[in-house]
């Protein structure tokens, strides 16, 4: 795994939100789900963790946004947590899955990738939480990819063309859209594994990072993902 995306760790997350803005609306609920690699080289969807946050101080809650995503923020049965403590709960898991393909960093991966990352990126500033184990503007969005590999960008029908199920009554919960998503990316990335393959014949794609650009590529940052 470390090798195959140059040391970084894709975790797909989803968010669901009280609107469209991370700054101003409320984050909801939130689910990680790990990529892990089969030892025939194959990438799988591996563990979801998933929590109800409780919308921070002064949050705004459109009332559009929760007629599509069906949550109730105040129901006493809603087992809601904190943004900080959900946080913290998804990313010591998501540190220890980095640690253990031997990976550096995590890479989220998101259908629209920009939104989920902008709520995430917003929270962690707000709640100051440390240690976050995600790069701060790089993403593998499948929304793209799916517009390459099928000529679809909605999730629903990207899902079914890639052959996977699609449960139209479970939609808009964060994990069951961010499993969806990982069994989309994995479903890419095999079915693109030739040219992966292809490219590491070259000895190119098995190079370090710091030798692949060493010949002046000033487009790198400085976490080694390219901009």
């Amino acid at each position: 795994m470390a090798r195959r995306f140059r040391g970084f760790l894709p975790v797909v997350v989803d968010v669901e939100t009280g609107g469209f803005n991370p700054a101003t609306d409320a984050l909801l609920e939130i689910a990680a789900v790990l990529i892990d690699m089969s030892p025939a080289g194959e990438i799988k969807r591996g563990e979801t963790y998933r929590f109800h946050v409780t919308p921070f101080a002064g949050s705004n809650i459109e009332p559009a946004a929760l007629a599509v995503n069906g949550i109730v923020p105040d129901h006493p049965l809603r087992p809601a947590i904190d943004e900080r403590d959900a946080l913290q709960r998804i990313f010591r898991e998501v540190r220890r899955a980095v640690r253990e393909s031997g990976c550096t960093r995590a890479v989220l991966v998101g259908h629209n990738a920009f939104f989920d990352l902008n709520f995430l990126n917003a929270a962690v500033a707000r709640a100051e939480v440390k240690r976050n184990p995600f790069h701060p503007f790089s993403s593998f969005d499948t929304a793209t990819l799916a517009g390459v590999a099928f000529g679809q960008t909605v999730l629903a029908r990207a899902v079914q063309c890639a052959g996977i199920e699609w449960d139209p009554s479970s939609a808009h919960s964060a994990a069951y859209d961010a499993e969806r998503t990982a069994d989309l990316f994995c479903r890419i990335c095999n079915e693109f594994r030739p040219l992966y393959e292809r490219a590491l014949s070259t000895g190119i794609a098995d190079a370090p990072a710091d030798s692949a650009d060493a010949e002046g590529n000033s487009g790198r940052d400085r976490t080694g993902f390219g901009e």
